[in-house]
C-alpha cells in the first residue's frame, strides 16, 4: 500500500534508476522487478545501481541500459572520501526522473536523495523511519495474510503499489556466447558431458555443511553416478576446494576462484544440476535454468530458496529448523547441519534425480 506520495506520477517518466545494494542473491532475485519496470516503461532509459563487482551479472540483460556500481572504499584516504561524490556526480548527470530503492539500506537512501530525481520510492520500515525523509513515495509491506513468500516477491512488494508489476516472477540471468566460450576453455575437454557444479562454501560459516561430507558426496557422484563434479567458489576458497577435491579421490575439477560472476553464470548454465549450501550460487544457477539442490539449516528456505518443481531443498529433520539464528547459541556453528549425514544428502539427491528423469 502507498502511504506517502500519489499516483500517477506528476511528470512523464523517461529516465529510471533502480537501486539494489544487497548481496548477489538479492540482485539476482530482483531481476523480475527490473523486468517489471521495463514492461511498465518500455521507452524509458533503465539503469540499475549495485555493489562493485555485481554488475557483470546484468551486463547481457537486454532490458537494462546502464549499470552503475558503488565501489568499495579502497586505496588512498582521499580516494575513499571522494568516491561517493564521484558516483553522485555521475548519477546526477543522468537526470533521472524516477528512482526506486529496493532495499532497506542507508547508502541506497543517500544515493536516492543525492540523485536529484523528482520521484524517489522505497519501502517504509518502522525500525528505519529516519529514511522516510529521503523519499517522495513510500509503500508498506503487505499484511502477513497477503504476503507471498520468496526472495523475488520482496522486491516486487516495493513496486506493486506504484502500479508496476509483472506476470513473469522467475529470476533470470542472460548468458553471452563469449562467457560460454571462456568457460569451456577452463574445463577439461572443452566442457565434459555430465558436468555438475558444487559450491560447499558460504561467507557465513554457520550455513556450511562440512567439507569432509562434501568430499564423500563428490566421490559418490563421480565414481557411482558417473558425473564430473566441478567445485566453484571464490579465490579465498580455492585452497579449501583443493582439499575437498583431494579427499574425494580424483576426478574433481576445481574452478574456485577461476571465474568472474559472469563466467560463473555461464558455467552453471552448462551443468546438469547444481548442489550446494545457502549462498549466491544457487540463485545464479536457478536464474540460468539449471536445477538446484540446496542444503538449508538456520535460514528459512521459504524466503530464499529458488522456487519451482525443478529445484529441491534439503533440510535437517529437527524441530528447531529453521531457527533464523547465526548458529547455535551464537557460536557461529549449526548443530543441525553437523548432524545431517552424507548418506541423507546422497539419498535426497538420488530421489531428486529419479523424479527429474521420470518427469
Amino acid at each position: 500500500m502507498l502511504v506517502k506520495g500519489s499516483l500517477p506520477f506528476s511528470r512523464p517518466v523517461s529516465r529510471i534508476l533502480v537501486i539494489q545494494l544487497g548481496d548477489i542473491g538479492d540482485v539476482v532475485s530482483a531481476t523480475p522487478a527490473f523486468r517489471a519496470v521495463r514492461e511498465r516503461f518500455p521507452e524509458a532509459l533503465l539503469a540499475v545501481l549495485v555493489r562493485e563487482g555485481f554488475g557483470g551479472l546484468l551486463e547481457d540483460d537486454p532490458g537494462i541500459d546502464r549499470i552503475f556500481e558503488v565501489r568499495r572504499r579502497q586505496g588512498m584516504p582521499a580516494d575513499r572520501v571522494l568516491e561517493p561524490f564521484r558516483l553522485i556526480g555521475e548519477l546526477r548527470r543522468q537526470r533521472f526522473g524516477l528512482v526506486i530503492d529496493l532495499r532497506a539500506d542507508d547508502r541506497g537512501a543517500w544515493m536516492a536523495l543525492a540523485s536529484g530525481a523528482s520521484v524517489r520510492a522505497a519501502m517504509h520500515y518502522d525500525r528505519l523511519a529516519w529514511r522516510d525523509f529521503f523519499y517522495t513515495h513510500l509503500v508498506i509491506p503487505p499484511p502477513p495474510e497477503k504476503r507471498i513468500r520468496g526472495a523475488a516477491h520482496q522486491s516486487l512488494d516495493v513496486i506493486r503499489p506504484l502500479g508496476i508489476d509483472t506476470a513473469d516472477i522467475v529470476p533470470r540471468l542472460h548468458v553471452s556466447k563469449e562467457a560460454l566460450e571462456r568457460v569451456r576453455r577452463l574445463l577439461p575437454g572443452g566442457g565434459p558431458r555430465g558436468q555438475v557444479t558444487i559450491n560447499p562454501f558460504s561467507r557465513w560459516k554457520y550455513k556450511e555443511w562440512g567439507y569432509g561430507k562434501w568430499a564423500e558426496v563428490l566421490r559418490w557422484m563421480g565414481k557411482e553416478k558417473g558425473y564430473v563434479p566441478v567445485i566453484v567458489g571464490s579465490r579465498d576458497e580455492r585452497e579449501a576446494a583443493a582439499r575437498i577435491a583431494a579427499e574425494a579421490g580424483g576426478g574433481v575439477v576445481n574452478l574456485a576462484g577461476e571465474t568472474s560472476l559472469k563466467e560463473l553464470a555461464a558455467l552453471l548454465s552448462l551443468s546438469v544440476f547444481h548442489a550446494g549450501v545457502d549462498s549466491a550460487a544457487p540463485h545464479i544457477a536457478a536464474a540460468v535454468g539449471t536445477p538446484v539442490i540446496t542444503i538449508y539449516g538456520p535460514t528459512d528456505w521459504r524466503d530464499w530458496a529458488p522456487e519451482g518443481r525443478k529445484h529441491r531443498v534439503i533440510m535437517p529433520a529437527k524441530d528447531c529448523v529453521p531457527c533464523r539464528e547465526k548458529g547455535c547459541r551464537g557460536e557461529g556453528r549449526s548443530e543441525c547441519l553437523e548432524e545431517l549425514t552424507a548418506g541423507a544428502v546422497k539419498e535426497a539427491i538420488e530421489e531428486f534425480l529419479s523424479e527429474a528423469h521420470a518427469g
